[in-house]
């Protein structure tokens, strides 16, 4: 039997499992992308309005949001998609990435199912080959739906300055699936695989925002600037798409490598030897919920905190970049007239809502996998109840995500206020952030209601958290209509530090999420544990 036996079996099973994922991921990306194009046209009719927005984007932090500026000079609507969608797409197709191949590789180890595979005809190599067949597969399927649809979605769209946009795309996506098979590799938890593929992108595109805001040399070491340094539509740089080729070769080779070398459901890297006797504190529910959840938590902190930091010391020179911005119109019209900073800072406060209800997601969500993976029925055989310990986790989903708020408004407002000079600024930010906190309820409540009526349906939730965020952001440029909008819990916020604050809405959801989470638990109550 050859190392590669089997491959084509697993790939058809992968398929198969992921014939709802995978073309939700696709549709979704291709789709988000060409409605922001086709949009262009209606927002920016006229080259003097393109020439408008160009000189918006002409500046340092500018470029810490979108692209380099290459083509500012003649602001096509080629040289737009290519500077504002190009890198935010670029994170979508990562994250696409990331999340199929640790879903296919060590989360298929660590729920012990990789064991009843290997048991089989199939060879050592093949899990990790077809999982590149299949990822790989999808990256290049987006990137010929782009390639096609994109001339078609909006005149002026060059057939080659298509194929370099979406070619820049998928070697994107072909890198981060070879980093995400590398990082598998080294751990035995898929979620330490997640968090450390997702720090590497992250680091990944800080240096090419940083690159991009200097004199471009440190853009060259990062693979979100290997795809911004194709300019595509404006003067394509083929010789750029060698590079994320390259990369995603040798990991690939890498992984299949070290991973022919380790024992199926081991790691490279050493477990840590943990004491003899556990803490008192792992004696009751709440303090296993603290226990298992407290590196996610530690790491949304830090990594909302960073943001903070971030936004609020820049908010001065962000908030001009509003200033003659047709793009957003509507947005502004829809959280008043305000100072330019404080206009940034407000889309801010709900960018951090939105990613911090993520963590409410997953962290509501961890009780699922503990049922799924049969470790919470010898919890529930002692003297512990089902609503001791769905509260566990569910405290540290509705506390964690007010962590979370803090966190970033610690930072913005540290920031702002050192920049600004006037102190009070940090009591004024942590408040507008705070304000999000029943909103990120919801979605814990959301996710809760799910696993407690419709366990099978529990991912139901991230699906929702998306499509609110594909309205939040797109829909101004869309020109959605306002019910759309009126589906998020995040869009009922007063916009703070813009708008006057006012509690009615805070009250709603909170008894929104309240009536939301009373229906999971009951559903938990009564339900089967273990069912699917």
């Amino acid at each position: 039997m050859t190392t590669l036996a089997g491959t084509g079996g697993l790939v058809r099973f992968i398929l198969r499992r992921d014939r709802v994922r995978l073309p939700v991921w696709v549709l979704s990306i291709s789709v988000s992308v060409l409605g922001s194009v086709a949009s262009f046209a209606s927002t920016y009719p006229t080259a003097a309005d393109r020439q408008a927005r160009a000189r918006v984007l002409d500046s340092p932090v500018a470029s810490l949001f979108v692209g380099p500026g290459y083509g500012l000079d003649d602001y096509t609507y080629g040289a737009m998609t290519a500077q504002e969608m190009l890198p935010i797409t670029a994170l979508a197709v990562a994250l696409m990435s990331i999340f199929l191949v640790v879903r296919h590789t060590r989360a298929e180890e660590e729920s012990g199912r990789a064991d009843v595979v290997r048991a089989t005809a199939v060879g050592r190599h093949a899990a990790a080959v077809a999982t590149l067949a299949v990822v790989g597969g999808a990256n290049l399927l987006l990137g010929v739906l782009l390639a096609v649809a994109l001339p078609l979605s909006l005149e002026g769209l060059s057939p080659g300055g298509s194929v370099a946009f979406a070619a820049a795309l998928t070697g994107v996506g072909l890198v981060f699936t070879g980093v995400a098979l590398v990082v598998a590799q080294l751990s035995r938890a898929a979620r330490a695989a997640l968090g450390a593929a997702s720090i590497l992108m992250a680091a990944a595109y800080l240096l090419r925002a940083v690159g991009d805001m200097g004199g471009g040399a440190l853009s060259w070491l990062s693979p979100f600037g290997w795809a911004t340094e194709t300019r595509a539509y404006v003067h394509e740089r083929w010789c750029a798409l060698a590079l994320p080729g390259l990369a995603a070769a040798m990991l690939s080779v890498a992984a299949v490598a070290i991973g022919g070398r380790r024992d199926v459901g081991a790691g490279v890297l050493a477990d840590r030897p943990g004491p003899a006797t556990g803490p008192p504190l792992l004696g009751s529910p709440w303090g296993l919920a603290l226990r298992l959840q407290r590196a996610a938590l530690a790491w949304w902190t830090v990594s909302l905190l960073g943001l903070g930091l971030v936004y609020g010391g820049i908010a001065e020179e962000a908030g001009e970049l509003y200033e003659d911005v047709s793009a957003i119109a509507e947005y502004l019209e829809r959280i008043g007239a305000a100072d330019a900073a404080d206009q940034y800072l407000a889309l801010t406060f709900f960018v951090s809502a939105l990613i911090g209800a993520g963590y409410s997601v997953q962290s509501a969500l961890r009780l699922r996998g503990e049922e799924s993976a049969g470790r919470a029925e010898p919890l529930l055989a002692a003297p512990v109840s089902r609503w001791r310990l769905a509260g566990s986790h569910l405290a540290m989903s509705l506390g964690g995500g007010v962590v979370l708020l803090l966190a970033f408004g610690l930072g913005a407002g540290t920031t702002r206020a050192l920049s600004a000079g006037q102190v009070s600024e940090l009591p004024r930010l942590l408040g507008a952030a705070l304000a999000y906190a029943p909103a990120l309820w919801v979605f814990t409540a959301l996710a809760t209601a799910l696993f407690g009526l419709l366990p099978r349906a529990s991912g139901a939730a991230w699906a929702a958290l998306a499509a609110l965020a594909f309205v939040g952001f797109l829909g101004p440029l869309l020109r959605l209509p306002d019910w759309a909008y009126d589906l998020s819990p995040v869009e009922h916020i007063p916009r703070l530090p813009v708008a006057e604050f006012t509690p009615v809405p805070l009250v709603l959801l909170t008894l929104v999420a309240a009536g939301l989470l009373a229906v999971g638990l009951a559903g938990f109550r009564r339900r089967e544990v273990g069912a699917t």
